[in-house]
């Protein structure tokens, strides 16, 4: 039997591909329709679908990308990037939004860079007298480079240690210097401390392994690609109904084994495993391009370092991205064309899969672009989440809200001669409160029906997870979907 590989490069305006063995209808594109699962938060870590792997993290609240407040004991305000950076560090304002926001860039478990609201990074202003702060480097350097102490008993309360040994101080609103050499107190009249509030954390692959750091990290991620994923769960997949998997895969593992740090090695041998379990069960194999090099979308599962979105503002970038699907797609026989255009070097037979971007947007703008390419399909994601409109739906309403809306979003991308359509993420999960066991059936059932009718199928989000109803697993072993 021949292993059927799908690829995809998804969760962006980016494409996916696919290739296989040869299948009715080659030439219009058709295939049997991909019932299929997610085998996220594997290769590409989410903190919210296994959260106990970063238990082992010392001071884990303070990962890269964790947004970090400081409001001074002694004036009794924020800290604030005037202007949003590129001038000096200032402490006068009363509440705290973008401005009063430093992102962490994690050295160590004490140790960071602060990144403001345009990018820039705090540092000492070495131009002038070398202690007043200011947010003007492009780069953290060793003079943007700060610890943060704790109070043991009020870990809350903070003083920040500036690379030349002394810690900040406000000395006025306007005034914030690194001259004050500290007395250990923590009181309300010291001008070194800081009460600290946390705005947004991230839990993804860069936290993970930085967080860890170059020993450990190796270490827990080799355990968890082999114990969260195994032989047993593509046995569980074929007898279930299910005939694909989709596996979200980060750009570094076209690296392997030895990436950029502070990733580490091993992804890719755990992808092979995952091909030779689906070729002994005949499950078809999508390889989704989760995470893109700068992070495609700023969120955690394209490993962002601290929120920003940076893929697509360099050509260094976009080609790094096109070496990755070149990569993989020569293991298994504007830009999307070009990402088109290298998988066509190596399969004549490969379904190419564009991805929509997440959230609001024309679910047809890639359809120019789709219409000239050869067995393309379009990706789309439909949750009843994520949106304010779902917030006070009930039961019957959601469903109806699959039966008509998601109904006919399907119809419209549905066209004769135009690409196949991948509902690539659902999920049977809802803002309803206190629902039964049959209104999750129901609910499911009515996502299985609607999502059937998609011209190149569906995939369920995700095979694990520690929230159940996220969990496909749980969800057939416990009787909510039945395929």
């Amino acid at each position: 039997m021949k292993l059927s590989i799908i690829f995809s490069i998804t969760c962006f305006c980016l494409l996916s591909f696919s290739s296989g063995r040869s299948v009715p209808g080659d030439d219009t594109g058709r295939i049997p329709p991909v019932r299929a699962v997610n085998l996220g938060g594997w290769l590409v870590t989410e903190g919210w679908i296994k959260p106990s792997l970063f238990d082992g993290i010392i001071n884990n609240d303070f990962l890269d990308g964790t947004g970090l407040q400081f409001k001074s004991v002694t004036v009794g305000k924020y800290l604030c990037a005037e202007s949003g950076g590129g001038t000096i560090i200032v402490a006068n304002r009363t509440s705290a939004s973008g401005w009063e926001t430093f992102r962490l860039w994690r050295i160590n478990e004490t140790t960071f860079n602060f990144r403001v609201f345009d990018g820039r990074f705090v540092g000492l202003n070495t131009a002038g007298n070398g202690i007043d702060t200011i947010a003007e480097a492009e780069r953290p350097g060793t003079t943007e480079t700060f610890q943060i102490q704790r109070n043991p008993d009020d870990l809350n309360r903070v003083r920040i240690k500036a690379p030349n040994g002394f810690f900040l101080q406000v000395k006025t609103e306007e005034l914030v210097s690194a001259d004050y050499e500290g007395n250990g107190g923590w009181g309300d009249d010291d001008p070194s401390v800081f009460l600290l509030t946390t705005s947004g954390r991230l839990e993804g692959e860069y936290q993970l392994t930085n967080g860890y750091g170059p020993l450990l990290a190796p270490q827990v991620l080799k355990e968890h690609w082999s114990t969260f994923v195994v032989e047993d769960d593509f046995k569980f997949i074929k007898e279930n109904g299910l005939n694909a998997v989709r596996i979200p895969v980060g750009w570094w593992i076209a690296s392997d084994p030895s990436p950029p740090k502070p990733y580490v090695p091993g992804s890719l041998q755990a992808l092979d495993n995952a091909f030779s379990w689906a070729e002994k069960y005949g499950i078809k194999v999508i390889i989704d391009l989760h995470a893109a090099p700068g992070s495609q979308n700023g969120w955690e599962h394209s490993s962002t370092r601290d929120g920003s979105q940076e893929w697509g503002q360099t050509d260094d970038n976009i080609q790094q991205t096109v070496n990755v699907i070149d990569f993989l797609t020569a293991r298994q026989p504007n830009h999307l064309r070009t990402g088109y255009d290298v998988v066509r070097k190596h399969s004549a037979t490969a379904y190419v899969v564009l991805s929509n971007r997440l959230g609001p947007s024309d679910p047809t703008e890639l359809f120019g672009l789709a219409n000239g390419l050869r067995r393309s399909v379009i990706d789309v994601h439909y949750y009843n989440l994520f949106s304010s409109i779902f917030d006070n739906l009930t039961v019957q309403q959601n469903i109806d809200y699959v039966y008509n809306n998601r109904s006919a979003q399907v119809n419209q991308l549905t066209t004769s001669n135009g690409p196949l359509i991948f509902v690539g993420e659902w999920v049977a999960e809802w803002q309803v409160s206190n629902a039964t066991k049959e209104d999750y059936q129901m609910y499911a059932a009515a996502q299985l029906e609607v999502f059937g009718r998609a011209s190149f199928g569906w995939a369920y989000w995700t095979l694990k997870n520690v929230n159940n109803h996220w969990s496909m697993e749980w969800m057939i072993e416990n009787g909510y979907i039945k395929l």
